[in-house]
């Protein structure tokens, strides 16, 4: 009677050990995944994350933004006009160069306007290079190895009693749920960034259409600096997935399984926040308003 007894214990923990090996499997599996999703989702530019939305945009502002810019280049470029007659002594000293440098200014602001959204989308273009290039870097050195991670943990697993097993399989699965959540908040904050870099291009004849003008232009550069910074937002998405790889890919070599799953868990919090804190750290880098 014993015997089957102690069989029936002896089945019972080497299932709750193949379960909460599977917990850590699927925790450290879900790491691998999301640096490798979220470098691919970071990675895409306004035409390749939502085609549809991106020519819904550019029609927008081609037919509905870029008379509005024109009407604004016109003003900017007669006020250009007399404020270079009249600061030279009241029209008493007027240099001839100022025409040659008015007609300049006026032929850069008409391109500009002209080529408003090639160079919206080539700042995109340089961030998704910088982004492609980290997210290279980063899966080769925050891989997991899953199958080490696994038999470096089975010792300790077997030799926990069923007690404590059931109370690491409960942390476990919180941690999970919680690992798992982080792919929602990073498609949350993804699809934040886009959304906002679709508004910002909807609009961006208007800032290009100031940018020539002395008085006018710190719109244009701020535009120009918020578009910056929402590109490279990007690269720190993946500088910070990237640190919290490694954090967890360090704890393969540890032997206290209850410090690892709060561990784990301490760094998803950490993570959580972190993702929100991008747009604000790229914003404050780059000094955009």
């Amino acid at each position: 009677m014993d015997d089957i007894l102690d069989s029936i214990v002896d089945a019972i923990h080497d299932f709750l050990v193949d379960l909460c090996g599977g917990i850590f499997i699927g925790i450290f599996d879900d790491a691998n995944a999301a640096t490798g999703e979220i470098a691919a989702e970071v990675g895409l530019t306004p035409s390749g994350w939502n085609a549809s939305i991106f020519n819904m945009i550019q029609n927008l502002s081609n037919n509905v933004i870029i008379p509005i810019a024109g009407m604004i280049i016109t003003f900017v470029l007669c006020y250009e006009l007399i404020t270079t007659i009249t600061e030279k002594n009241n029209m008493h000293d007027v240099d001839t160069f100022i025409f040659f440098k008015y007609v300049f200014k006026a032929c850069v602001a008409v391109f500009l306007l002209s080529h408003t959204f090639e160079i919206t989308i080539a700042i995109f273009d340089v961030g998704q290079w910088v982004v492609n290039q980290a997210a290279s870097s980063i899966t080769n050195d925050t891989y997991v190895d899953v199958i080490s991670m696994y038999n470096n943990f089975r010792d300790s697993l077997d030799s926990m009693d069923c007690g404590q097993l059931i109370v690491l399989i409960m942390e476990a699965s919180v941690v999970s749920l919680a690992v798992k959540a982080i792919a929602i908040l990073v498609t949350v904050v993804l699809t934040n960034r886009m959304i906002e870099i679709y508004l910002y291009c909807s609009v961006a004849p208007i800032p290009f259409a100031t940018m020539t003008n002395r008085e006018w232009g710190n719109i244009g550069t701020n535009y120009i600096r918020s578009m910056v910074s929402l590109a490279f937002q990007g690269f720190f998405i993946m500088v910070i997935v990237g640190i919290y790889s490694v954090l967890v890919k360090d704890l393969i070599t540890a032997t206290d399984l209850h410090a690892v799953v709060m561990k784990i868990g301490a760094y998803s919090i950490i993570l959580c926040l972190s993702l929100f804190k991008t747009s604000s750290i790229s914003k404050s880098i780059f000094n955009a308003h």
